[in-house]
């Protein structure tokens, strides 16, 4: 079994931790809130350090899942010099490409691996081990971090070089992107049109219209309840980084750029901490003047 260190106990990072000592690996634990690593170790066994620099010291895997591109660069500047030669940096949090090849270039210095390993399944994919992780990085290092991260995966694919998984999360995230908006119009449709939405999805789940978001979030979307999963506010952070890329390689994402702004809207009504579902909020609670 590996010597690990997780940096970042959010709503992901803590049940992933708390996976690796399930799967027999040796984790030692930094979070920015010191109470929170206090309670992931209380709750897990593991070990909280005090400094990302003492979590790493000697750990041969370390695994990131902070919040943007600056909250990775502020703690890789700590963590890269302090990690021991031939350990392998591996970075969950959903950031730019271009910061991917940037880390990864700075741990061959250091002599240490890099795999950018965004990932896909929310906090239910997290708490119940069953993430999609799309990565970047060398065959070798994702060979050797590949074992380690199925504690908490059930998918793990290699796309290409360091930056290569940050850029397939922006393809899941556009895709997404426009999943929930044309769901929420669709249901917003049904209401208007006096028919049942439970029976038309009955109908209309079993043919092509049929979507992981459909299955799991119409229920909660007629309910207008929005407290399941991935926040409004993360969302637009990917998206940022999903059209600032798109604005680089030439991309058109005329859909992306229109849900981004309706996402918006929903953080003008307070939904800044509401799950992505809730773009159906902005169809049946229209802004007025």
């Amino acid at each position: 079994m590996a010597r690990c260190a997780f940096l970042g106990l959010g709503v992901m990072g803590f049940p992933m931790a708390g996976h690796l000592v399930t799967a027999g690996h040796e984790v030692s634990v930094w979070n920015r809130t010191a109470a929170k690593s206090a309670d992931w170790a209380a709750r897990h066994g593991g070990t909280a350090a005090a400094t990302p620099q003492q979590a790493v010291g000697d750990a041969d895997f370390v695994f990131f899942c902070l919040g943007d591109d600056p909250d990775v660069r502020a703690v890789a500047s700590q963590v890269i010099p302090a990690m021991k030669p031939g350990a392998i940096l591996v970075d969950h949090t959903t950031a730019s490409a271009e910061l991917a090849r940037e880390l990864d270039a700075e741990a061959r210095a250091a002599g240490i691996g890099f795999v950018d390993a965004p990932v896909s399944g929310g906090q239910a994919g997290a708490e119940n081990g069953q993430l999609t992780i799309m990565c970047g990085g060398s065959e070798a290092d994702f060979a050797a971090a590949e074992p380690v991260m199925a504690a908490y995966a059930k998918a793990s694919s290699l796309i290409g070089p360091a930056g290569s998984g940050q850029l397939a999360k922006m393809v899941n995230q556009i895709c997404i992107a426009g999943i929930v908006e044309g769901l929420s119009e669709g249901l917003h449709f049904a209401r208007q049109a006096g028919l049942d939405p439970a029976k038309v999805i009955g109908a209309i789940s079993k043919g092509a219209a049929q979507s992981w978001q459909m299955e799991n979030r119409w229920e909660t979307m007629v309910a207008g309840k929005f407290d399941y999963g991935f926040a409004v506010d993360w969302m637009r952070k990917d998206l940022r980084i999903t059209l600032d890329e798109a604005g680089r390689n030439g991309a058109d994402l005329p859909v992306t750029k229109l849900v981004d702004g309706f996402y918006a809207d929903v953080q003008a009504a307070g939904g800044n901490r509401w799950d992505t579902s809730s773009l159906i909020y902005r169809l049946e609670h229209p802004r007025k003047g």
